[in-house]
């Protein structure tokens, strides 16, 4: 632990400093510890700050997920979206904007919509997951699920209207400009109610890492550990996915990175390390998609830092 102690400090600076360099920099460059104009104060409380707390949330939500699904399935490519949460998100939200007979305001009704349908898929994975004993399984009927809602968001594009399927891929490219201080009131609960299943299982996941049963030779509960990861994963994927879009890589990429710099499994020190490299990740994301007169989507920038590490990944382990 003393000798992780310099790479969490580091770590702890290097988010202040993307931090602040985020809420700087845009269309327009602000200094936040000068004086202001009305309009400057204005973009920097509404827009630039609650983008940056944001980037810093999801990136560390998405990464522990991604750690903690990679120690459970002990596949190292599996990630936050493994179990189909995010598809079942993507057809909520297909089905709230495809739907030509509703006026709604899509602000508050999609991270709604989201909700709901990661909430029903993650139902249907908890109950198989209480009636399989192989972790190998719940895998493949997580991918089932999500391919099912992705079939079924197929089928509802076929039908939408322009308009609303302009809607719903724009949802699907990422954004984090889309929550404010309110939506952040509903955001910030669900994601530390994942971050308390996780600690839950922080020390059965040590177990874990050497195979289902060794942990059960342990004395470790097994099927509780499970039940708490699947929910972890679920309010912590499910709640960025919701509000945010999904974003690609992040948690596939980051519990790499996190177990490479310590050289070390165990979790008491790559939980929180992932939780910091992911929040330093996609606050450099932010900043890079902010260089451009039309800002990306962050889900583009994201995958340029995680597809090389995923090939990275296949290679090293042939």
């Amino acid at each position: 632990m003393k000798r992780s102690f310099p790479i969490f400090f580091f770590l702890g600076i290097l988010l202040v400093l993307l931090f602040c360099l985020d809420i700087c920099s845009g269309s327009v460059w602000l200094w936040p510890f000068g004086d202001l104009s009305p309009m400057e104060r204005q973009i920097l409380d509404a827009i630039r700050l609650p983008k940056a707390v944001t980037a810093v949330l999801a990136g560390a939500a998405l990464s522990v997920s991604g750690l903690v699904m990679q120690t459970l399935f002990r596949n190292p490519l599996a990630g936050p979206y493994t179990l189909g949460v995010s598809s079942g998100a993507s057809l909520g939200v297909a089905l709230l904007t495809m739907s030509s007979t509703l006026l709604l305001p899509f602000s508050f009704f999609l991270p709604l919509a989201a909700v709901i349908g990661a909430t029903l898929v993650l139902l249907l994975v908890l109950a198989v997951s209480r009636r399989v004993t192989s972790n190998v399984s719940l895998l493949i009927v997580g991918m089932m699920f999500g391919s099912i809602a992705g079939s079924l968001v197929s089928l509802l594009q076929n039908f939408a209207n322009p308009d609303a399927l302009k809607l719903f891929i724009v949802w699907t490219l990422g954004s984090l400009g889309s929550v404010g201080w309110v939506e952040m009131r509903l955001m910030v609960p669900i994601l530390l109610l994942g971050g308390l299943f996780v600690l839950l299982a922080l020390k059965p996941l040590n177990g874990l890492l050497l195979g289902e049963d060794y942990a059960r030779g342990l004395g470790i509960d097994v099927q509780r550990t499970r039940l708490y990861i699947v929910l972890a994963t679920g309010l912590l994927a499910g709640g960025v996915t919701a509000f945010c879009g999904p974003i690609a890589f992040i948690g596939v990429a980051v519990p790499h990175i996190a177990r490479g710099i310590l050289r070390s499994s165990n979790h008491r020190l790559t939980v929180p390390a992932s939780a910091l490299l992911g929040a330093c990740l996609l606050l450099v994301c932010d900043v890079l998609c902010s260089l451009f007169t039309y800002p990306l989507p962050v889900s583009t920038v994201s995958a340029l830092f995680g597809a090389p590490v995923i090939i990275w990944i296949i290679l090293k382990n042939k």
